[in-house]
């Protein structure tokens, strides 16, 4: 019986970049196959799950370390800066992950739709062993990539479904909040949206307020509260994460990099890379590539 490890490996040694990455027709879902332990790697994650069915990792959120192996699922319930490193791969044994990004609209629907919820822990990011139900719908998925014909008329029953056997989880509730309409969450992903969007531009604090129908102060403190980060920071990690990718991905020297990323002070751009990243542009780049080359 085909498992969900043969085909995310077949296909991950067929369509995985560089990086190990295997993007997927399945809107929201893509998955990685790698074949050597990692660098550490920083991002501000979108709400999503992450299924590992091979090798392990390690994620690290506002100082908690989150060991994430085989048969083990990662959800993030918001929009979060993370750190995280793949610490067990071989060419023999490739750490293999899917990941699905959540659909709100898909959240709020069934959340409807189903009976409440008991309360749950709010952490943003946790790990626990994965659902057979969720596993199982998303092998049903991944089947349709051998299937181009069936793929758009039955892909959106099995994301639903497996949207549904999270919300029937333990952490029913955390992902319920992301599709509460009007609430805290939801008003500061329209924020969040913004500067995804945005992030090179100066984006004034009462604009993001404005997006997210909050007064200054009462903004600040939600937006903290479901992040971990001020929106400077946010912005500044997301302009920082962007410029690390330009350089290393796609050779942009360190200066060109700063202000495609809206940074109009080199001197600054390598301060705060440094402080974020542990090291100076060039040589962070350099360690990074010299890794890629090594792997």
């Amino acid at each position: 019986m085909t498992t969900l490890l043969d085909i995310m490996d077949r296909h991950g040694r067929l369509h995985a970049d560089a990086n190990g990455i295997a993007t997927t027709p399945i809107p929201g879902v893509m998955f990685f196959r790698v074949t050597s332990p990692s660098g550490v790697s920083h991002a501000i994650a979108r709400p999503l799950v992450c299924l590992v069915v091979q090798g392990a990792k390690q994620v690290t959120m506002g100082g908690r370390d989150f060991p994430l192996r085989a048969g083990e699922s990662l959800l993030i319930t918001a929009d979060v800066p993370i750190v995280s490193q793949i610490t067990r791969a071989s060419h023999a044994a490739p750490y293999v992950s899917l990941v699905l990004e959540l659909d709100l609209a898909i959240v709020a629907e069934l959340a409807r739709e189903m009976e409440p919820a008991l309360a749950g822990a709010a952490d943003p990011v946790r790990v626990d062993p994965t659902d057979g139900e969720v596993a199982g719908a998303a092998l049903r998925l991944l089947h349709l990539l051998d299937r181009p014909g069936a793929l758009p008329v039955l892909q959106a029953a099995l994301i639903r479904e497996m949207h549904y056997w999270l919300l029937a989880g333990r952490h029913g509730a955390a992902i319920r909040r992301l599709g509460w309409p009007d609430s805290h969450a939801q008003r500061i992903g329209r924020a969040v949206a913004l500067l995804r969007a945005e992030f090179a531009k100066p984006l004034p604090v009462n604009r993001l307020a404005e997006v997210a129908g909050m007064s200054v102060s009462t903004f600040h403190q939600h937006f903290r509260a479901v992040t971990s980060l001020s929106p400077l920071q946010f912005q500044k990690q997301l302009r920082l994460i962007e410029a690390r990718r330009l350089m290393a991905a796609e050779g942009v020297s360190a200066s060109l990099a700063a202000f495609a990323v809206g940074y109009e002070s080199v001197p600054q751009f390598t301060r705060e890379y440094g402080r974020l990243f542990g090291a100076p542009p060039v040589r962070d780049v350099k360690a990074a590539r010299e890794q890629m080359r090594a792997a």
